[in-house]
């Protein structure tokens, strides 16, 4: 982005809070819903990889990102320069191989620099925001833990530890404590986030893919049900079991 377009953006804000009631009452805090929402929509457009909805995405985070230190600058507590000046000397310091501090990537200059980052005591799992969602947050926890090399070395170790948890989980079944059963889901969840890891697979890119062959398959499953005059709701599981069968056999 040039200098002139960020301004652009910066002008844009100052103009807004100047003129319009709603925009000049707006905080950092209040802003958090919509920001967060703006960043959701903008990983919708990247998923479809769309030019146009990509554009516009990025434009409503621009101005998200300008209200943000255009309030910063009122309050005097920060400005462009200051957040570029932050985010120079970050990058800086994490990549000594290409500014003269050292001869090769080293990425455990990189872990010992965002190490420093999040302050002493907090620990190599520290910093993360917990609003995270959990399937990112478990990625997140054992990508730190495997940066200071808690990690196994290959895939195997993760495969082995899925196949260990979902036989726990069989033997829980039968005993019907629900918080036993709900400790057992969720070490089998971590167990396949880290096994996707180790397969540089990204876990919620593969969910989302699941979610939606299911999504197609199901409605496509409704569209046969209806054209065969079966009404889904009372159909029978055998019924549902053919029709799902036959629509799978259509590569859907």
């Amino acid at each position: 982005m040039s200098d002139s377009a960020l301004a652009r953006a910066l002008a844009l804000v100052r103009d807004l809070r100047a003129r319009c009631p709603w925009d000049r009452a707006q905080t950092p805090q209040t802003l958090r819903p919509y920001l967060v929402e703006e960043v959701l929509e903008l990983d919708q457009a990247l998923k479809h990889d769309a030019a146009a909805a990509l554009r516009d995405e990025l434009g409503d985070l621009l101005l998200h990102l300008a209200f943000q230190i255009v309030i910063g600058e009122e309050r005097k507590t920060l400005d462009a320069e200051s957040v570029t000046r932050a985010l120079e000397e970050k990058m800086w310091r994490r990549h000594p191989q290409l500014f003269g501090h050292a001869e090769t990537p080293d990425h455990d200059a990189w872990e010992r620099a965002k190490q420093r980052e999040r302050g002493e005591g907090r620990g190599t799992l520290g910093g993360l925001p917990p609003t995270l969602p959990a399937l990112l947050m478990a990625f997140r926890l054992q990508e730190r833990a495997g940066g200071v090399g808690f990690d196994w070395p290959d895939p195997n170790g993760p495969l082995a530890k899925v196949k260990e948890e979902l036989g726990e989980l069989e033997r829980e079944t039968g005993e019907g404590k629900r918080e036993r059963l709900e400790d057992e889901i969720g070490d089998l969840l971590f167990a396949v986030v880290n096994l996707a890891r180790k397969l540089a697979i990204d876990p919620r890119a593969a969910l989302e893919r699941a979610n939606d062959k299911f999504t197609r398959r199901f409605e496509a499953m409704e569209l046969l049900a209806e054209q065969r005059g079966i009404e889904i709701g009372r159909a029978t599981l055998d019924e549902l079991d053919r029709l799902w069968d036959e629509v799978k056999g259509q590569s859907l």
